[in-house]
């Protein structure tokens, strides 16, 4: 029996001193998360276009003389050779001023031959002195107004002969009709497009792009790939970017020259790709970001205290699984990438570094 009494009063004591322990101040223990030490390294980004193959050179082909159209003689998709006659105008207008200008011309050459004849008249009378000085400086006169008028019919009546060509519209070189906006029997105006050649040669891939995509520059040539065709793959070298944006796409026209020994069809679907000149950036993990007031922001651990605080951001671009920060955070600093659900500003955290980002 005092056995047990003994046994009993130990246990107390052990529970005394339990109870004793338990109830002293104790130590938090840090919230355990993930860093990485952000640094600066090269980046190279890159991206894909969608756009269409068009011809170095394509020009709008119009009569320069208004009238009927009596006569089309090519089809869109057709190939035409330079001088090739594409469509006639009624040419009875401009026949019918020829032919008043010829008219003028011979009533103009009449005039002159008289006038030359009146003018060798009196420099013969004025050798023997039985005519005035004044008589044939009269004579002389009236040949050189002669004179002028038959050249100016002689230039009105090329000027009817050009007009009465320009009833015909020709190509003006080798290529392929694309567009056709005019018919048999429609009045066409003077400078109203007509047609529109493709010249055969260089080929251009035309991308239409927001205008951020070629604000940096591009590092050498990209590619352009046919749709039609996604294992030739052609080398291309980006020749002009418009400088004004369409107001209606909001969008500014890149043209790529592109080069091929395949013949590459006019109007055929390609994607275009390029990378940028590489810049160096801080690149972070997804897992790292969160929110300051509805912004952008990182969680920055203090190295001497290892007490944490939130600082908010500018992102630069995002990518698959990262992003890329262009102001907030600088190089050398510790970023937290785990753990940012629970974290409060100021709380102390325990971590091990990871490798730089």
């Amino acid at each position: 029996m005092r056995t047990i009494r003994i046994a009993i009063a130990i246990v107390c004591a052990i529970g005394l001193g339990s109870c004793s322990d338990s109830s002293g101040p104790t130590e938090p223990i840090p919230r355990q998360v993930g860093v990485v030490v952000a640094k600066s390294e090269p980046l190279a980004e890159g991206g894909a276009l969608t756009g269409e193959v068009r011809a170095r050179i394509q020009t709008d082909l119009s009569f320069r003389v208004s009238g009927k159209i009596v006569e089309r003689l090519v089809e869109v998709g057709q190939s035409v050779k330079a001088g090739q006659l594409l469509a006639r105008i009624d040419p009875e207008e401009q026949k019918a001023d020829l032919d008043v200008a010829a008219a003028n011309l011979q009533s103009a050459e009449a005039q002159q031959t008289q006038a030359q004849l009146a003018y060798d008249r009196q420099q013969s009378l004025f050798r023997t002195q039985v005519t005035t000085r004044a008589a044939l400086d009269q004579a002389q006169e009236a040949l050189l107004t002669a004179q002028a008028s038959a050249k100016s019919a002689q230039a009105l009546l090329e000027t009817a002969q050009d007009t009465l060509s320009y009833t015909e519209l020709k190509a003006d070189a080798d290529g392929v009709i694309t567009a056709r906006n005019a018919e048999v029997g429609q009045v066409a105006q003077a400078a109203q497009v007509v047609f529109t050649l493709a010249h055969d040669g260089d080929r251009d891939a035309v991308f239409e792009v927001v205008e951020s995509a070629f604000l940096r520059p591009v590092d050498g040539d990209g590619t352009v790939t046919l749709l039609s065709a996604p294992s030739q793959k052609i080398t291309a070298r980006v020749r002009e970017i418009s400088p004004t944006i369409d107001s209606s796409t909001g969008t500014i026209r890149v043209k790529v020259a592109i080069t091929s020994d395949a013949p590459i069809p006019l109007g055929a679907p390609v994607v275009g790709r390029f990378t940028y000149v590489p810049q160096d950036v801080i690149q972070l993990p997804w897992s790292a970001m969160t929110s300051k007031d509805g912004k952008p922001a990182v969680w920055i651990v203090d190295p001497a205290s290892s007490a944490v605080s939130v600082r908010a951001v500018d992102v630069a671009g995002y990518e698959t699984g990262s992003f890329i920060v262009k102001s907030g955070v600088s190089t050398g600093e510790t970023v937290v990438t785990d753990g940012t659900k629970f974290l409060r500003p100021g709380e102390i955290v325990s971590y091990l570094k990871e490798a730089s980002k």
